[in-house]
């Protein structure tokens, strides 16, 4: 991504995000926080909504040998926005990362499924060892709220629905076995340290900048490049699909709930669609007529591995915080089909991104 088309995206995502958080305007207000992985597609958006709220953001992204910030390129020069190079799993670099910050959000993950079954030991270090030193750093620094990233993966198929934060977890890959370790090591923090810590649980998170690991960008490369056999996993699985700037919005929320200390916390909109019925949202999103959806096997998880069904009861997050999603999924999905047309360059539709 070029400079100039990831300076476009932040201010367009920005504009959204600052339009989302409807109350507590001036709460943030020269607040220093920290982002890790803030180059992410849910943590740029993130850094966005801080910066809109007058927040001072050091953003920890992964260190690369060469000049590009990406989503974070339109906050080079800012002085809201501090850009340190690193890696979660150094720990003495985290914790200078963390000194002096009032609230901690830490995005930084190995995410993606289908990568987890080739390299599993890659996403403990980096998912649990990494969040550890997050924790101590935090911990050592007497941060005032840690906000740890987790996934409705977690939940694996849902026993019942809608999901619950008292849902049993169930490691259905490596990757939600990662998150469910990184977890339990926040939690412990709390119960063992007192760290005020607080697991946001988004479930599924789509809009601008998602990579073509996640089903919606995947779809919609293929759906703008032109193709007339969209090629996709299974089609029955259902998710509960919430626009990046709601989840934004919702992370700081929570990083003002005083009950959600010590707990863990959904983010989803309560309702669900299946991947086939997805599509065809997608495919009007796009404005196709000639497509035909077929199964490609090389996108299907093991079979003991799917999740079939992910449906977010959000009732702590409303209840205790006041967030609610505000962006309906129609809505949402022709903002994200638009974004992925303009940006068509970074995607590659005939490879299947894991």
């Amino acid at each position: 991504m070029t400079d100039t088309t990831a300076a476009t995206a932040t201010a367009t995502t920005a504009t959204a995000a600052s339009g989302t958080a409807a109350t507590n305007t001036d709460a943030w207000a020269d607040r220093t926080v920290l982002v890790t992985g803030a180059e992410g597609f849910i943590g740029s958006t993130l850094v966005d909504l801080l910066v809109a709220r007058g927040a001072r953001v050091r953003a920890l992204v992964h260190y690369k040998p060469y000049a590009e910030r990406g989503h974070l390129a339109g906050h080079l020069g800012s002085d809201r926005v501090e850009m340190l190079a690193g890696d979660v799993r150094d720990a003495g670099r985290v914790s200078d990362a963390v000194a002096g910050c009032d609230t901690v959000f830490h995005l930084a993950a190995l995410i993606g499924i289908p990568y987890s079954y080739d390299s599993p030991g890659a996403y403990v270090h980096t998912n649990v060892v990494g969040t550890q030193n997050v924790l101590e750093a935090a911990r050592r620094h007497g941060v005032r709220r840690v906000l740890h990233t987790s996934t409705s993966e977690v939940y694996g198929t849902a026993l019942s629905a809608p999901i619950g934060e008292d849902h049993p977890l169930q490691p259905q890959s490596p990757y939600s076995a990662s998150k469910i370790g990184a977890d339990m090591m926040a939690l412990s923090f709390h119960h063992a340290f007192e760290l005020p810590v607080t697991v946001v649980r988004p479930f599924n998170t789509y809009g601008p900048r998602q990579s073509a690991r996640a089903v919606i960008p995947a779809i919609l490369a293929q759906l703008h490049s032109g193709v007339r056999e969209l090629r996709m996993g299974s089609l029955t699985p259902t998710r509960d699909f919430t626009y990046v700037t709601d989840t934004a919005a919702g992370f700081l929320a929570l990083a003002d709930c005083d009950r959600a200390v010590g707990e863990a916390v959904n983010l989803g909109t309560g309702q669900e669609i299946s991947i086939g019925d997805l599509a065809g949202a997608l495919i009007a999103a796009s404005g196709r007529t000639d497509v035909e959806i077929t199964v490609d096997p090389a996108r299907l998880r093991p079979a003991g591995s799917e999740v079939h069904r992910l449906l977010s009861d959000n009732a702590r997050a409303r209840t205790w915080s006041g967030w609610q999603p505000e962006v309906p999924l129609e809505e949402g999905l022709a903002k994200t089909s638009a974004w992925v047309a303009e940006h068509l360059h970074l995607f590659d539709p005939k490879r299947y991104a894991v």
